[in-house]
């Protein structure tokens, strides 16, 4: 995969937080957390896009009254079967 690098300006106290992140082995640099965040923050929006577009389309096709009454009694099972 080709990179590109790119400068970024972020405030003093949260450049601290990274760096501590980096001291505690949490990542390998200030880079990798970093691009670790866009890749959360892209991923993130990702899935917005797909819930509203399963909102919209139980918007435009709601469940039915038996499709309801069948989620609830599935949701009930598997509670059911949780070793609480």
């Amino acid at each position: 995969m080709t990179t590109r690098q790119i400068a970024v300006r972020i405030p003093e106290d949260l450049l601290a937080q990274v760096d501590e992140l980096v001291r505690s082995g949490a990542y390998e640099s200030r880079a990798d957390a970093v691009r670790t965040a866009l890749e959360l923050i892209a991923l993130t929006q990702e899935r917005r896009s797909i819930d509203h577009s399963i909102l919209e389309g139980y918007r435009h096709h709601p469940p039915t009254s038996s499709e309801d009454a069948a989620a609830l009694a599935s949701l009930r099972e598997a509670v059911e079967e949780e070793p609480w």
